[in-house]
C-alpha cells in the first residue's frame, strides 16, 4: 500500500498517474469526486473505474433529483417538496397536512446535511440556517422539506452492473453521538449487520420495490447506474420507504458489511464493470454477525484536538479483531489522531450479542486521550431478538385487547337497533330471533349476502369510513326485497390486517345507523384481524341479511306478469355499490383524482360524490310491495339494467325502457364521457339512476307511482313486452341522448384550478427541467 499526493480534483493528472503506474482498477470511495465526474473522466481516459457516473451519482448529490425520481418510478418515500426560497419552505412547513419536519440540504454535506426537527419552529430555523446562514455552503441552495417518518432506520446496499442487483446483508447505523441515541447527529458511531428486523420476505420486498426498481428506472431514463447503491430506508408501518441514497459504501457500513463477504471483492468489482454480475454473484458468510464500533475524538462532531497518541492497536489485533483507520496519521513512528472519527473496531461472531461483546473488548484495549464511543451499538437488534424469542399473539400482529375495546364501543350502537323479535345484545356465541314476537304466522325466511366491492378502496383512499356501512346494509336488504321480504336482522364481517379501533368503530356505526333506517336489528358480527392478509390501512366488509315474508305474499308473481304491464323506476342516489373497478380505472386514466373539486362551489370532491351511500328501499317500498298491486321488484345492482330486470320476469317476456323518462344523475354522464364508454357498457355495469324497478298492471300504475312518490323519486320508465326468439330481454331507447343531455358536472383539475369542460391534447416543447412550464401553467 502506498499513497500519492496527486490532487483528487485534478482528473487529468489522476488519469496520467494511473497510466504511468499501470493502475488496473480505480475504486472511488467518497461522494464528492463521484459527483464531480471522476468516473466519466477516468473511463474516457481508458482507466477502468468502479463507481457511478456524475449523472448517476445525482441519486446522492441532489436530493431534489432523487425525490422526483422516486415519485416518477413509484418507489415508496416520504412526502416532500423542494425549495430555493426560505419563505416558501417555511410556509410549506406550517401548512402541510403531514409533519414536514425533516429539512435537508439538497447537495452534498458530508452526511450531516439533514436536520430532524421536533416542531415547526425548529424546522423553519433549520431552513434559515441552511439557506441564509449557509451552514452547508452551496449544498443548501436548494432545500428539501420532508415528512417525518416513524419506524426503524436501516441501510440496504447492493452491487449492481446497471441491470442485475446483488444485495448485501442489511445493516443498521447509529447516527447519534451518545448511548440511547442521545446527542448530536454524526457521520455514524457504529453499525451491525445483518439487521434481524429485516426478515427474508421484507428483504425480498426491498430488493424488488426499491433496489431493482431504482436500477431499472435509471436505465430507462438513459442513465445506467453501476457500482454500489446504498439505500437508507425507514421501516414504517406502511412498509419500507426510502430516506436517501448514497452512491458508495459509506461508513461505518463498509467496515461492518464487507468483512462478511466470502467472495473476492476485486472479482465482484470486475463483474460489475464488465456487466457480468448475474454470472458472478457474491457469496456471504452464513450464520455470522458483525458489529463495528467507532472511536472518535473528544469534541466531535464539533472541533477536536489532533496529534494524540493511540495505543493498544496490537492488542486488538491479538484478540482477532479488525481495526479500520480513518482519522489517524504516523508521527515519529507513532500512530496519532488526525480526524473526528479516528478508527473503527469490527468483530465477527456467530451472533450479534457475541460480536458486540468482542468489539467492546477491542475498544477497551485501545486508548487515546478523551476518546468517545458508544457501548450500545446493536441495542435495537438485541431488544428485537429478545422480544421475538418470546412470541405472543400480540407481537404476531393480533391485538385481542384492541378487539375487546371495539366490542365495548359498538355494543351501544347495536343495542340502539333493537326491534320486536330480538334484543341486539352483542357478545354471545350466536344471535336469536323470535318470529312469533315479530308478528309472523306462516313465514318463509329469506337471506342475502353481499359486500361493497372496490368502493372500499375509494373510502380508504379518502379516509372516509362513515358512509360505507350504509352501502353494506343497503346491498343486502335491497336484494331480499325482491322476494317481498322484510329485513329482520343483519350480521356484518369486518376483516383487516391491523385493527384500527377508530376506523372499525366508524364503519360499524354506519352499519348500525343503516340497520335503523332499514328496520332490522344489528344482531351480531365478526371482526377478523389477520396480519399479512391485508396491506396496512385496508379492510374488507361482508354483510348478511335475514328477512321473512308470509307465504302468500312472496314475489315475484311470475304467473301474473303480462304484456303491457308498466315498469316503474325508483331513483338511485348515484353509483350505489357496483362498477367501482371501472370507476377507479376511469379516474386513474383521467387528469383528476378523488380529491378533485366538483360542482360550482367546489366544496365537494369527486371522492365525496362517488362515496354517496346506496339507498335503502326496505322501509319506503315494503308497504307498496305488500299492497298486492306489485307483480315483481328488481334491485338494480351488479349487472346494471340489462341483467337485473330479467331475473324477475318469465322467460317469454322482456322490457322496453325509455331513458328520457327519468333523470340520470350527472355522475353517470361524467363517467360515460370521461371513460368513453359504450351505451351497452353503461347499462350493463351501472344503474344509470334507477336503483329499483317495479312491475305493475297498467291500470294501477298511476296509483302505485303516487304511493311510491310520497317517499321516493320515481317515474314510469317503460313496459313489459312479449319476446321474439333471440331478441334482447331489456331494450333501453335514447340512452345516448339522455347521457349527453345532462353533462353539466364540472370536475376541476388540480393543475389548472379551473373547470375542465372539454380536454384537448397539447404538446409543449420545453428546455431544461420544465420548472418554468409548471409556473406558467399555475
Amino acid at each position: 500500500v502506498s499513497s500519492t499526493a496527486v490532487s483528487v480534483s485534478n482528473h487529468a493528472a489522476l488519469a496520467q498517474f494511473c497510466r504511468e503506474q499501470e493502475i488496473r482498477l480505480v475504486v472511488v470511495g467518497p461522494e464528492v469526486p463521484l459527483a464531480a465526474g471522476i468516473v466519466d473522466d477516468l473511463t474516457a481516459a481508458g482507466v477502468r473505474c468502479f463507481g457511478p457516473t456524475a449523472a448517476a451519482a445525482q441519486l446522492e448529490s441532489s436530493k431534489s433529483f432523487t425525490k422526483a425520481f422516486l415519485d416518477r418510478h413509484e418507489i415508496p418515500t416520504a412526502r416532500w417538496k423542494s425549495f430555493t426560497d426560505p419563505k416558501a419552505a417555511c410556509s410549506f412547513i406550517n401548512s402541510a397536512n403531514f409533519p414536514a419536519l425533516v429539512v435537508k440540504a439538497s447537495g452534498l454535506a458530508a452526511g450531516k446535511g439533514v436536520i430532524v426537527a421536533s416542531n415547526k419552529e425548529e424546522a423553519c430555523k433549520a431552513v434559515n440556517e441552511i439557506m441564509q446562514d449557509k451552514t452547508f455552503g452551496t449544498a443548501g441552495e436548494t432545500v428539501v422539506v420532508e415528512e417525518l417518518l416513524e419506524g426503524e432506520e436501516v441501510s440496504c446496499l447492493c452491487f449492481t452492473d446497471g441491470i442485475t442487483i446483488a444485495p448485501m446483508p442489511p445493516a443498521q447505523d447509529h447516527k447519534r453521538l451518545m448511548d440511547g441515541d442521545e446527542g448530536p447527529n454524526t457521520g455514524g458511531m457504529g453499525a451491525y449487520s445483518p439487521a434481524p428486523q429485516i426478515s427474508k420476505d421484507l428483504l425480498q420486498k426491498i430488493r424488488d420495490t426499491v433496489l431493482q426498481k431504482t436500477v431499472d428506472g435509471m436505465r430507462k431514463e438513459g442513465v445506467p447506474y453501476f457500482g454500489v447503491l446504498y439505500a437508507g430506508l425507514m421501516l414504517t408501518k406502511d412498509g419500507p420507504k426510502v430516506l436517501e441514497f448514497n452512491c458508495r459504501f459509506g461508513d461505518p457500513e463498509c467496515q461492518v458489511i464487507l468483512p462478511l463477504l466470502q467472495s473476492d471483492l476485486y472479482e465482484v468489482m470486475q463483474a460489475v464493470i464488465d456487466k457480468k454480475l448475474s454470472s458472478s454473484m457474491p457469496v456471504w458468510l452464513e450464520d455470522s454477525a458483525a458489529v463495528t464500533v467507532v472511536m472518535a475524538s473528544e469534541g466531535y462532531p464539533g472541533t477536536y484536538p489532533k496529534g494524540l497518541e493511540i495505543t493498544g492497536l496490537s492488542k486488538a489485533k491479538q484478540l482477532g479483531l479488525e481495526v479500520f483507520h480513518a482519522g489517524t496519521a504516523l508521527k515519529d513512528g507513532k500512530v496519532v489522531t488526525s480526524g473526528g472519527r479516528v478508527l473503527t473496531v469490527t468483530a465477527i461472531k456467530e451472533d450479534l450479542m457475541m460480536a458486540l461483546q468482542e468489539a467492546n473488548k477491542g475498544i477497551a484495549a485501545i486508548h487515546f486521550k478523551g476518546a468517545i464511543y458508544r457501548k450500545d451499538i446493536g441495542y435495537r437488534a438485541i431488544a428485537f431478538l429478545r422480544k421475538s424469542r418470546g412470541l405472543t399473539y400480540k407481537n404476531s400482529g393480533v391485538d385481542i385487547a384492541a378487539g375487546n375495546t371495539l366490542v365495548q364501543k359498538i355494543k351501544p350502537l347495536a343495542a340502539a337497533t333493537s326491534r320486536s323479535g330480538c334484543n341486539a345484545e352483542l357478545g354471545g356465541f350466536a344471535g336469536l330471533f323470535d318470529l312469533k314476537a315479530a308478528g309472523y304466522k306462516d313465514p318463509v325466511l329469506v337471506s342475502g349476502t353481499d359486500g361493497v366491492g372496490t368502493k372500499l378502496k375509494i373510502a380508504q383512499v379518502c379516509k372516509r369510513h362513515d358512509t360505507i356501512g350504509q352501502d353494506l346494509v343497503a346491498m343486502c336488504v335491497n336484494d331480499i326485497l325482491a322476494q317481498g321480504a322484510e329485513p329482520l336482522f343483519f350480521l356484518d364481517y369486518f376483516a383487516c390486517g391491523k385493527l384500527d379501533v377508530e376506523v372499525a368503530q366508524g364503519v360499524i356505526a354506519g352499519i348500525a345507523e343503516a340497520c335503523k333506517k332499514a328496520g332490522c336489528a344489528l344482531l351480531g358480527g365478526e371482526t377478523a384481524e389477520m396480519p399479512g392478509m391485508y396491506p396496512p390501512g385496508e379492510y374488507d366488509l361482508a354483510g348478511f341479511a335475514v328477512g321473512a315474508v308470509e307465504r302468500g305474499q312472496m314475489l315475484p308473481q311470475l304467473e301474473r306478469i303480462a304484456e303491457g304491464d308498466v315498469v316503474i323506476g325508483v331513483a338511485s342516489s348515484g353509483v350505489h355499490s357496483n362498477g367501482y373497478s371501472l370507476v377507479r380505472k376511469i379516474v386513474e386514466k383521467s387528469s383528476f383524482d378523488f380529491s378533485s373539486p366538483v360542482g360550482a362551489s367546489g366544496d365537494q370532491t369527486l371522492g365525496d360524490l362517488l362515496l354517496t351511500p346506496t339507498k335503502i328501499y326496505s322501509k319506503t317500498l315494503l308497504p307498496v310491495l305488500r299492497s298486492g298491486h306489485v307483480k315483481a321488484y328488481a334491485h338494480i345492482t351488479g349487472g346494471g339494467l340489462l341483467e337485473n330486470i330479467p331475473r324477475v320476469l318469465p322467460e317469454s317476456f322482456g322490457v322496453v325502457l325509455d331513458a328520457l323518462t327519468w333523470k340520470i344523475p350527472e355522475i353517470f354522464c361524467w363517467l360515460h364521457k370521461e371513460g368513453n364508454l359504450s351505451e351497452e357498457e353503461m347499462t350493463r355495469t351501472f344503474n344509470c339512476g334507477i336503483g329499483a324497478v317495479l312491475v305493475v298492471q297498467k291500470e294501477l300504475a298511476q296509483q302505485v307511482l303516487k304511493d311510491i312518490q310520497r317517499h321516493e323519486v320515481a317515474w314510469l320508465i317503460g313496459k313489459v313486452v312479449s319476446l321474439q326468439k333471440g331478441s334482447d330481454r331489456v331494450k333501453v331507447h335514447n340512452m345516448l341522448r339522455a347521457l349527453q343531455a345532462n353533462r353539466s358536472l364540472s370536475v376541476r383539475s388540480h393543475i389548472q384550478g379551473k373547470i375542465q369542460t372539454g380536454k384537448v391534447k397539447v404538446a409543449v416543447l420545453i428546455s431544461g427541467t420544465g420548472e418554468s412550464l409548471h409556473s406558467s401553467l399555475s
